[in-house]
């Protein structure tokens, strides 16, 4: 029958080297057993690959993210069998843990953002312990950011911008499937042009590495769509004539430098300069210069 083993994946540093451990454990009431653990790798969806097996007195089972049998971007689980050690052709049914990406991971996974200038935030976090031998001092995994268009009829570059070229991981105490985390800002990119929601997409390289098991891995990508936002017009010309953001007309025939707009949510503001262009026939200015900040 079932015993309620609740096996769990947690990872755990060895000798500056990335395992995973199963751990399960059985009712108290329960005589000595023997486990029979299978650890498995998810190949293809719903379908497992078995890459280690042992049969164990212990509570626990490790197995090695050695970058051959067990690489970073594979999902993993355990499955344990308990058996008496007089009787092991009796055997407690089959107990699997939930899958361990073993990995970067970015939360959210996805993005959808508008083009109103907000800051969201990204994080980026490694779920395996970060390993450096001899580098206890500066153990991190620096990641190299990027932006790319995933295509649209808009070509262009893409449509958000990011607060930083590149985060570093830096090696703490595992907690919550989290070793090491760091954040970014994401921010879509204001262009005042009607090109519909477009979808970009940010890559994570590992950069520098000298650790094969980092160098030969490349994180997923984070698909962030972004809405197109309607944008406002206002004008000034002639002398001048001035049209605002909401469609309301009026002259300016003074002479001066005035403050034609200013953001109260953000440093923007544009300042125009106006002299006479109209002589002894009649008072009359036009626009001859404009700031912007």
């Amino acid at each position: 029958t079932s015993l309620s083993l609740q096996p769990v994946i947690t990872p755990e540093l060895m000798q500056d080297r990335v395992h995973l451990k199963c751990t399960y454990s059985p009712p108290s009431s329960q005589p000595p057993l023997q486990y029979l653990v299978l650890w498995s790798r998810l190949s293809s969806p719903g379908k497992g690959e078995q890459i280690h097996r042992e049969t164990t007195l212990e509570l626990f089972s490790y197995v090695e993210v050695d970058g051959t049998n067990l690489r970073l971007g594979d999902t993993v689980s355990c499955t344990v069998t308990a058996f008496a050690r007089d009787t092991p052709e009796q055997q407690s049914l089959p107990e699997e843990s939930k899958g361990f990406y073993a990995g970067i991971k970015f939360l959210p996974e996805s993005l959808q953002i508008a083009e109103d200038g907000k800051e969201h935030v990204l994080t980026v976090l490694s779920t395996v312990p970060i390993a450096c031998p001899g580098q206890d001092d500066s153990c991190k995994i620096t990641l190299q950011l990027s932006t790319e268009d995933l295509g649209s009829q808009f070509a262009g570059p893409p449509d958000i911008a990011l607060s930083a070229c590149q985060v570093d991981l830096l090696r703490a105490p595992c907690s919550e499937s989290s070793c090491a985390a760091a954040t970014v800002a994401v921010t879509a990119v204001t262009d005042f042009a009607q090109d519909g929601n477009r979808v970009s997409r940010i890559t994570a390289r590992p950069a520098g590495q000298r650790d094969v098991l980092w160098r030969a891995y490349t994180p997923e990508d984070v698909k962030v769509t972004v809405q197109d936002l309607p944008t406002g017009n206002c004008y000034s010309f002639t002398d001048p004539h001035i049209i605002t953001f909401d469609g309301w007309r009026y002259d300016n025939y003074k002479i001066g430098t005035f403050l034609l707009c200013q953001s109260v949510s953000r440093v923007f503001e544009v300042h125009v300069r106006q002299w006479d262009c109209g002589g002894h026939r009649s008072a009359t200015a036009c626009n001859c210069g404009v700031a912007a900040q």
